[in-house]
């Protein structure tokens, strides 16, 4: 599903991306600008995966790290939900 809108949204040549994610990049820099926001930089990098190796990889370590935190994050939740008995039937 979120391929479709990815790949409706993302520019279809190499040089494209490239330009996309270098403008996006450096647009978060300006981000204290009022339109333009931080949040363009990851984006940024984002783009550049699909084309560079070394940034790819730096994605996906960080896509594991972020993917742990967040099934232990779940893990806890469910495990105090069922300690403070909130899971009991009534």
């Amino acid at each position: 599903m979120v391929r479709k809108h990815v790949k409706r949204v993302m520019p279809a040549t190499r040089i494209g991306r490239i330009v996309v994610g270098i403008l996006l990049i450096l647009g978060g820099f300006l981000g204290f600008l009022p339109v333009l926001g931080f949040w363009m930089a990851p984006l940024g990098l984002l783009v550049l995966s699909v084309d560079f190796p070394v940034v790819r990889r730096f994605r996906r370590k960080y896509e594991v790290k972020i993917g742990r935190w967040w099934d232990a994050r779940k893990a806890n939740y469910k495990k105090s939900k069922k300690h403070n008995g909130e899971d009991a039937p009534k």
